[in-house]
């Protein structure tokens, strides 16, 4: 599951579908052009609370998971807790990957 889920967020990030970090991620998700949010466990329990909400309220899904060094590692970064996906198919890939 991992494996999958994790290779197929970098081929995400290198087709340029990833939009990275907190503030970015929160205006997108505001601008409606979030369609996947990904929370690394180690975020703060705030902010896992603050985006949950917003995902809620806006019917985003949003996968609290991976270590903030997974996450890095996949996308070539340093400490990344925060990621939205902006096109539909691949979010919609990226939640199957993630629940099988």
């Amino acid at each position: 599951m991992n494996n999958k889920f994790l290779g197929f967020l970098g081929i995400t990030k290198k087709a340029g579908k990833c939009i990275e970090g907190y503030n970015k991620c929160e205006e997108a998700i505001k601008k409606n052009i979030c369609n996947l949010i990904v929370v690394s466990v180690d975020t703060s329990q705030n902010t896992k609370d603050k985006f949950s909400k917003l995902c809620i309220d806006r019917n985003i899904p949003i996968i609290i998971d991976f270590s903030k060094l997974v996450l890095s590692n996949t996308l070539g970064r340093n400490e990344i807790n925060i990621l939205g996906i902006s096109d539909e198919i691949m979010g919609k890939r990226l939640l199957e990957l993630w629940k099988d």
